[in-house]
């Protein structure tokens, strides 16, 4: 899940022309990653679109990560 995130991640970033810092890892702080709110829109929709499902509307109180990790786990804790 973490390598399919950041791979969306990179290819978002390329086509908005940006840059991801360079060494995002479970730490990293995702407005801190080098996408911004619009980019993390797109991110969310193409991994719903990607996996399937989308893990927000699947949650009993909504969560917000903050960090990349947070975000790899929502994900992975509401997969199919």
């Amino acid at each position: 899940m973490k390598d399919k995130i950041l791979s969306l991640m990179n290819e978002i970033a390329s086509d908005n022309g940006v840059e991801l810092n360079r060494q995002i890892d479970f730490d990293t702080v995702l407005l801190e990653s080098g996408l911004d709110s619009l980019g993390f829109a797109i991110l969310i929709a193409r991994l719903e679109e990607e996996l399937g499902y989308d893990p927000f509307t699947m949650m009993d109180e909504p969560i917000y990560p903050q960090k990349f990790g947070q975000l790899v786990e929502v994900y992975q804790r509401f997969a199919p």
